[in-house]
């Protein structure tokens, strides 16, 4: 085994940060490059990870302690493939970000000195390689102290900066969503580390191998409560769910997927932290979680319905598609909760998918607006066949993966409501029936775009599928997806290795 593999995967891309900002004037804009054969690096080290895990192993790393706070990396059957996916997305979006960037460069900035413009395309993959650090930090670390670490190292340092210098709108207008961005990250981080740190007044420990500890314990519940409250906001879950369509909306589209994942993740510190902890003191949220799930589902998908704006209709999706992992989940049934975590990953990848492609549509068109499209499959057919494999894997249809993780994730759903309440399987059929609103607006914008006639007002010349290293990494994604959908039990398997002795 190589050494330290775990600490590499954590912190290489940080330490190449911090060598693209001491170069930057010399390697220019190879620094895109260098970000994303590192992460390529990374995910092969997470692939070596995933064979030693999926073999029998758990892989343990103990650097710093202290008295309350250590680093301690653990690759288990849960965290190896949330980190390998996570990984993935990160890698498709370095290399479509390195003619993305040199765009929003031009379009913010206009022409600049060479040095000015090197200074930003350097500095956004700079602030680039901290979402990696940020998502390998969130799925290894055993401390609470850490992970609450590296869930505030993604709001503050990547996400915040490139909203505010590269993102959509003018400037006063992208510094306030970059703003709203930070408060609503804070505020979820906060609620969370109040939950924490109730945990440590009562087990006096921050390891979540101790939260076992609080079972039965008077101020569980309120633990757990806050907890959610902080876990549900970055989940955009109704009604915490008003920052979404703004923050992800006015992101530069070339991390908006990555910013998919940073809501995401959420769902995995919640079987990991809390679930698998105190799954008999969870059990009085299920119905309620569940109701909720169904409730920002429907809600979501009406929301997307409504969009005219390209980027605004990727981002509303997102709050509806989010709460399919949040539903599975909240059924506590093992077919549930390995269904939604395999939805999560999935939807990572649509997601990056479709985000790119809006990303690829306003690179090429200089337009947002759904309705001054019309007829560019004749013009982009590459660009049509990338949004048509994101409407389908959003929509779970097969053979991508979504399918799949659908599949397992309302069997567990149904399995919760034949065996509990009513409730549950009345949220269950809803459920079920409120897929077809997914195939309804994903659809009908792949209509609006792509088909009918071409709107004569387009430029012409620019109306063209864009170069090669932004489709290509997205089609390689896309075959991830159909993989994991033909053959599910790599994936699932991992899962059984910590989910099977609930």
């Amino acid at each position: 085994m190589i050494p330290y593999i775990l600490l590499q995967i954590v912190v290489m891309p940080v330490i190449v940060s911090m060598f693209i900002f001491l170069m930057r004037y010399k390697i220019g804009k190879k620094a895109g490059w260098i970000a994303g054969i590192t992460l390529l690096y990374t995910t092969a080290l997470l692939c070596i990870v995933g064979i030693k895990v999926y073999q029998g192993e758990i892989i343990s790393e103990e650097y710093l302690s202290f008295p309350m706070v250590n680093l301690h990396l653990l690759a288990d059957g849960l965290s190896i493939p949330t980190a390998l996916i996570m990984n993935l997305c990160c890698v498709v979006l370095a290399f479509y970000s390195i003619h993305y960037v040199e765009h929003r460069i031009e379009v913010i900035y206009g022409e600049v000195d060479k040095k000015t413009w090197l200074m930003y395309y350097t500095r956004f993959f700079i602030l680039f390689s901290f979402f990696s650090t940020g998502f390998m930090g969130i799925a290894f670390s055993t401390n609470l102290i850490t992970m609450y670490f590296f869930m505030e190292l993604l709001t503050i340092i990547p996400l915040y900066f490139i909203m505010a210098q590269f993102g959509y709108s003018d400037f006063i207008e992208r510094y306030k969503v970059a703003l709203m961005c930070l408060f609503w990250g804070i505020a979820g981080a906060t609620f969370f580390l109040i939950g924490v740190l109730l945990a440590y007044t009562q087990i006096g420990s921050f390891e979540i191998s101790d939260l076992h500890a609080l079972s039965g314990n008077p101020l569980v519940t309120w633990i757990i409560l806050c907890m959610l409250l902080g876990l549900f906001s970055k989940l955009a879950i109704f009604p915490l769910h008003v920052w979404m369509p703004w923050v992800h909306a006015e992101h530069p589209t070339c991390i908006a997927g990555l910013l998919a994942v940073y809501a995401n993740i959420a769902a995995y510190v919640l079987v990991r932290v809390i679930i698998l902890p105190l799954y008999d003191d969870f059990k009085v949220f299920s119905i309620p979680i569940m109701v909720l799930a169904l409730i920002t589902m429907i809600y979501g998908s009406l929301l997307a319905m409504a969009q005219t704006d390209v980027k605004r209709f990727a981002a509303c999706s997102t709050i509806s598609q989010i709460s399919y992992s949040v539903l599975g989940v909240g059924a506590l049934t093992i077919c549930g909760i390995e269904g939604g975590l395999f939805f999560f990953l999935s939807h990572i990848m649509g997601k990056t998918i479709l985000f790119s492609t809006a990303g690829i549509l306003v690179y090429t068109t200089g337009i947002r607006d759904m309705r001054q499209m019309g007829g560019l499959a004749s013009k982009m057919p590459i660009t049509a066949i990338l949004w048509i494999m994101g409407a389908m894997m959003l929509s779970g249809l097969p053979p991508f993966s979504t399918f799949t993780a659908e599949w397992i994730m309302f069997t567990g759903v149904f399995q919760a409501g034949l065996q509990g309440s009513s409730t549950a399987l009345i949220v269950a059929i809803l459920a079920v029936s409120a897929v077809a609103l997914t195939i309804a607006y994903t659809f009908w914008s792949v209509k609006r775009i792509f088909f009918g006639p071409l709107n004569p007002n387009l430029p012409n010349d620019n109306t063209r599928d864009p170069p090669a290293l932004m489709w290509i990494p997205l089609i390689l994604l896309a075959v991830v997806s159909i993989i994991l959908g033909l053959y599910p039990k790599p994936m699932m398997d991992l899962f059984s290795l910590v989910t099977g002795g609930i």
